[in-house]
């Protein structure tokens, strides 16, 4: 129940999704999609993130053509809630694997809600 609360409240917290409308319309919307992934991380992983590890993450997910748009953490910093777009499941994925990154659960969320 904890992860179905946390996900929607990521959902509906993010101010870039305004509108009841799919991600994308036309050509672009069979090429990008958005998806939630579920991270854990052991304690103090997330404590060296800098603007050098981002740029890191950043340019090895653009070889794959995924691209990073926001994430939350627990408290703790030992879950992370990322907002990906790229063109499918797989290549989140592959951006993952590129940056060592673990990953819990991927879902894909076409659906823009909006208070």
């Amino acid at each position: 129940m904890k992860i179905v609360t946390a996900t929607l409240a990521v959902l509906l917290a993010a101010p870039a999704w305004a509108g009841d409308s799919p991600a994308a319309t036309g050509e672009d919307a069979a090429q990008v999609h958005r998806y939630l992934i579920e991270r854990t991380f052991p304690e103090g992983a997330l404590d060296g993130l800098d603007a050098t590890a981002k740029a890191r993450v950043n340019a090895n997910n653009a070889t794959v053509g995924v691209s990073w748009i926001k994430s939350f953490a627990n408290a703790d910093r030992t879950k992370t809630y990322c907002v990906y777009e790229g063109p499918s499941e797989d290549a989140i994925r592959q951006a993952a694997a590129l940056n060592n990154l673990p990953v819990d659960s991927i879902t894909e969320v076409p659906v823009d809600l909006a208070p």
